[in-house]
């Protein structure tokens, strides 16, 4: 009996870490929905820096209840295995929403995103959605970097 107990709370703790797939469009509604500022950051599980920036991102979930953090995984360009992304998240206990894109051509999707954007990793915008002010911060984040970006946005 503690064994199905042990799997079924195992289950739902890797259920509750599962990262939803997207395509562009739905991504793209996530991000101008709702008033709050929105941080999103596109990142990969092979990508050191972008690594390096997820305490920074999470302390912000964390401590700004006035800012979204979406992270969307950039993974699925190389690789098509969820598992890895999942197994990413909780091992990193990463409370933020994370998401992965499922898109082939990043030619095609990156100038939707941002124009401006190389399509290097990390790259950060922060967007507010009331007013239409963003700001893209291409690599990887500094300590300070986030909260002027998001006082500029939310002016």
């Amino acid at each position: 009996m503690k064994t199905l107990a042990l799997f079924f709370a195992l289950a739902v703790s890797v259920a509750c870490y599962s990262q939803a797939i997207v395509k562009l469009p739905e991504l793209q509604e996530m991000m101008n929905e709702g008033q709050k500022v929105k941080v999103v950051n596109f990142w990969a599980t092979w990508c050191a820096p972008c690594i390096k920036e997820m305490p920074f991102l999470e302390r912000l979930n964390r401590d700004n209840q006035n800012v979204k953090v979406l992270l969307v995984s950039l993974d699925f360009d190389l690789d098509h295995d969820q598992s890895k992304i999942t197994s990413f998240v909780m091992r990193k206990k990463l409370n933020s929403e994370v998401v992965i894109l499922d898109e082939p051509d990043p030619n095609a999707w990156i100038p939707k995103i941002d124009k401006n954007w190389s399509g290097a990793l990390p790259a950060t915008l922060i967007m507010n959605p009331s007013t239409g002010k963003r700001k893209l911060i291409q690599g990887e984040l500094k300590n300070d970097d986030l909260e002027k970006s998001i006082a500029e946005v939310s002016k």
